[in-house]
C-alpha cells in the first residue's frame, strides 16, 4: 500500500500517471480507468494516484473541468477482487480502517477539488467504480449501462465512501436506501428517471458528448464554476436562509472578477463573451 512513485508535482498537462491515462485539451483533463480486460478495477494505488491527481487539480489553472471514464466498453468494476479484497481478509482494525479512510479520501478529493467533474458511464458501473460517477458532478450514460452499489454482495454495509450521504441526495432516500440495501444493479433507464444520469446517448458518444459538455463548462466563469460547486456542496448543511447569505457573499466575489465585467461588455457589444479565469 505504498504511494504512487511520481506524485503530482508538474503541471498536469505534462504529467504522465501510472495508473490511469490522462489527456489535457482545450482545459479538460479525461482521465480514463486503464486497465480493460478486468473491466477496470481499481488498487490500492490506483485509489491513491487517483486522489493526489484531484487534489493536484486545484493548483493547476490550465485546467478548467474534468472527464472521468473507462477504457473498452466499461466504467469499473469497482475494487480489484484479487488485489484488494484478498489482502483487506489478513489486516487487523488498524489496518483496515486505514484502508478505508484512504477510499473515503479520494471522494473528498472530488468533492474539493475546484473543477466541475463530468463522468461517461458506460457498461459495467460497480462498487467503487460506482462511488466514483456518484463523486462527479454530472453523470452521462451509454445505452446498457448498469450501476450497482454491491458492497453488501461481500459482505459489508452499505455505507462506504460517503454513499450513504450523497446517493440520497442524487435518487432520493427511498431510492437510495434500495440499492444499498440490495446491491442490485440499477439500469440505465432507472438512473435516468431517478437523476442519477442526466442523458443516456449511445456507446459510441458517452465520451464525445461527455467531453463536450466539459468543454462548455471550461469556456464558462472559472471562478464562478468553482463557486458554483462550492456552495452546491456546502449548502448540503445549510437552512434556506443560511444558504440565501451565503450565495449572496459568493456571488459579490463574482463580481469583482474581470470575467464578469467582460461578459457586461460582450453583453453590451452583442457578442459571446470569452472568459479567462480572472
Amino acid at each position: 500500500m505504498s504511494r504512487p512513485a511520481n506524485p503530482v508535482t508538474v503541471p498536469l498537462s505534462d504529467y504522465s500517471p501510472q495508473h490511469f491515462l490522462l489527456v489535457v485539451v482545450d482545459g479538460v483533463a479525461t482521465v480514463t480507468l486503464n486497465r480493460p480486460e478486468r473491466k477496470n478495477p481499481l488498487t490500492f494505488e490506483s485509489y491513491r494516484e487517483l486522489t493526489d491527481f484531484f487534489r493536484a487539480c486545484a493548483f493547476d489553472d490550465a485546467v478548467k473541468s474534468i472527464v472521468v471514464t473507462g477504457a473498452g466498453g466499461n466504467f469499473s468494476s469497482g475494487g480489484d477482487v484479487f488485489e484488494i479484497i484478498g489482502p483487506l481478509v489478513k489486516m487487523d482494525t488498524k489496518g483496515l480502517t486505514a484502508f478505508t479512510r484512504m477510499t473515503g479520501d479520494l471522494v473528498k478529493a472530488m468533492r474539493a477539488c475546484p473543477q466541475p467533474i463530468v463522468a461517461a458511464v458506460e457498461g459495467i458501473c460497480a462498487g467503487a467504480g460506482a462511488i466514483i460517477a456518484m463523486a462527479s458532478d454530472m453523470r452521462l450514460a451509454a445505452s446498457g449501462t448498469k450501476v450497482a452499489f454491491l458492497f453488501n454482495k461481500v459482505g459489508l454495509g452499505g455505507c462506504d465512501m460517503g454513499a450513504c450521504a450523497i446517493l440520497p441526495r442524487i435518487i432520493g432516500q427511498s431510492r437510495a436506501s434500495e440499492l444499498l440495501f440490495t446491491g442490485r444493479f440499477m439500469t440505465v433507464e432507472e438512473g435516468e428517471r431517478w437523476g442519477f444520469f442526466s442523458r443516456i446517448v449511445t456507446p459510441e458518444q458517452v465520451l464525445p458528448q461527455a467531453q463536450l459538455l466539459a468543454k462548455q463548462v471550461a469556456e464558462g466563469p472559472t471562478f464562478g464554476n468553482t463557486m458554483t460547486k462550492r456552495m452546491l456542496a456546502m449548502e448540503w448543511a445549510m437552512s434556506v436562509e443560511e444558504a440565501i447569505e451565503a450565495e449572496a457573499v459568493a456571488q459579490a466575489l463574482c463580481m469583482t472578477t474581470a470575467d464578469f465585467e467582460r461578459a457586461f461588455e460582450a453583453f453590451a457589444n452583442k457578442v459571446k463573451p470569452v472568459f479567462r479565469g480572472d
